[in-house]
């Protein structure tokens, strides 16, 4: 399939989603709707990939014709353990998405069959290495909230409607669709309700061309890496750019991450699912990773990507113990209460392998405010772990207007230098956000691995000269801005000048003999 098919597939997608969110959202506000949204998308996910997979093994086993989802579930039972532990998870061919679609508008409990049916997947799990993979995926979507209608009969007619407008989407097979389409679907799910519901949104949402720019910078030179690690997870967009990037199979032991809101963490874990990744390789876990991190026994990370919540509060020196946590004690200073953002700064760098790289989404005051932050500046330059500092465009983010930038870390470097690379300039605009396009996302990552001074956009710092200015990273104060002035040469200007001077003197003398003239002829002037 060509790039202009597969983008024209995409498209159609996104109109068709567009339109279900508009159509069916009614009074539900738009940013809880989308757990409706997503949640049914989720459902018929599992159901189509549980029911592929075992029609599948039929097959090869000469069961040619085989539909799980015809099969009494009397006779489903039977597959059970085995699909459990191949895949995590187990849905009874009654309770597929497909045939309870298809009885839906008969049913008066509707919503009742639904509610039992997340609890019989959820359930599933339990009891097997998948349960924590599985549990709460669904407490998002609950099918008798009063935002659905006031009576059930209303309620039910609404998750009618939902079932139908999802069950409508034109997915694809699993082994013939050209584009991602779960996951594609709910990548534009995310980024639409982002775009319309502000801050609340966009703090967990990273555009995904920006996602895929951290991924590229983080695996430079490499094929694939041993584990992927994002500590403020959101929606698991950064950790999933790895799978486009080098390839699902190609990030060997998974995919790791913590976040600390929980419905976030169900739409994370919910996304990992939608972009087929296995629940094996899903390690995702809820909690504070400042002050209760969750992977302990599983850092360090050969790459990590992150875009923390910007100078956000947390517990600081309100805390004794934190000093001296193995994280945060070698900088000898805790990041200001107030301000967070290098907190999670420290704690990238303790669990990043020696051989790995992380890049990190940071509040441009980061880079250049005085007091403890300038301190664990010091920390992070005196011992060679940045490696580069990128001015991104403003308005990039949902939710805010300021121009972030990229902060790259490294244990292993081979110079005691930083690259500046100022990207300001390199973006698009195609409609009310600033984008990265792929010709911008090159241009940055071809400065960062040539490593480079280019005039007016990349620039190569010593540690000692940073030293010497106060340990200030801000790009700007390193990279010259291009001059967008004309530039004028003052002696032709000046001498330009003089010759309008005679000239206009000869003109009003012309015209001064022209005047005088008529005044002789007796002709009169007004």
């Amino acid at each position: 399939m060509t790039p202009a098919t597969k983008e024209a597939q995409r498209a159609e997608l996104h109109r068709t989603i567009w339109r279900i969110a508009n159509d069916l959202r009614g009074s539900v506000d738009g940013w809880d709707f989308k757990s409706y949204v997503l949640g049914m998308l989720f459902y018929r996910f599992v159901s189509e990939n549980l029911a592929a997979y075992i029609n599948k093994g039929e097959a090869e086993a000469g069961e040619t014709g085989f539909d799980y989802a015809r099969l009494s579930d009397e006779q489903a039972e039977f597959g059970r353990r085995e699909t459990v532990a191949e895949k995590g998870f187990y849905i009874l061919p009654s309770e597929l998405f497909a045939n309870v679609r298809e009885g839906a508008a008969d049913d008066e409990n509707l919503n009742e069959t639904l509610d039992r049916i997340f609890g019989n997947i959820e359930g599933s799990a339990i009891g097997t290495d998948s349960e924590d993979d599985f549990k709460g995926l669904f407490d998002d979507l609950d099918v008798n909230s009063a935002k659905l209608g006031n009576t059930v009969a209303r309620r039910n007619e609404k998750l009618v409607k939902l079932l139908n407008a999802i069950g409508d989407l034109n997915l694809g097979g699993f082994d013939d669709h050209a584009i991602d389409t779960f996951g594609d679907a709910y990548e534009y799910l995310m980024q639409m309700y982002a775009a319309n519901a502000g801050k609340s949104g966009g703090e967990y949402y990273t555009p995904q061309e920006v996602s895929e720019l951290l991924a590229r910078i983080t695996v430079v030179g490499k094929k694939s890496v041993n584990k992927v690690y994002d500590p403020a997870v959101g929606s698991g967009s950064l950790l999933l750019k790895f799978a486009k990037v080098l390839g699902k199979e190609n990030v060997r032991q998974g995919f790791y991450g913590q976040e600390i809101n929980l419905t976030t963490y169900n739409l994370a874990r919910i996304n990992m699912f939608l972009h087929d990744v296995n629940y094996e390789k899903i390690n995702l876990a809820h909690g504070d990773t400042l002050v209760d991190p969750a992977h302990w026994d599983d850092e360090p990370f050969e790459a990590i990507v992150s875009n923390p919540p910007y100078s956000i509060n947390w517990e600081g020196d309100a805390d004794p113990l934190l000093i001296n946590d193995p994280r945060f004690a070698p900088a000898g200073v805790l990041a200001p209460k107030s301000k967070a953002d290098l907190a999670f700064t420290m704690h990238i760098l303790s669990w990043l392998a020696v051989n790995g790289t992380a890049a990190i989404v940071e509040f441009p005051g980061v880079m250049y405010r005085g007091g403890a932050e300038q301190k664990i500046r010091k920390y992070l330059i005196e011992n060679n772990y940045v490696d580069a500092v990128i001015q991104l465009p403003p308005d990039l983010f949902f939710g805010t207007t300021i121009a972030t930038c990229i902060l790259v870390l490294k244990k292993s470097k081979k110079d005691n230098s930083v690259l500046f690379i100022n990207a300001t300039d390199e973006v698009v605009r195609p409609g009310n956000k600033n984008k990265l396009s792929t010709d911008n996302q090159n241009a940055i990552l071809d400065a960062f691995v040539n490593r480079e001074d280019v005039d007016h956009f990349a620039k190569i710092v010593s540690n000692a000269d940073l030293a010497t200015n106060s340990y200030n990273i801000a790009v700007t104060s390193y990279v010259e801005a291009k001059h967008t002035r004309e530039i004028v040469d003052i002696q032709e200007l000046d001498a330009e000048i003089t010759q309008i001077v005679a000239r206009q003197a000869e003109l009003r003398a012309a015209i001064g003999k022209i005047v005088a003239g008529l005044k002789g002829e007796g002709h009169a002037l007004v």
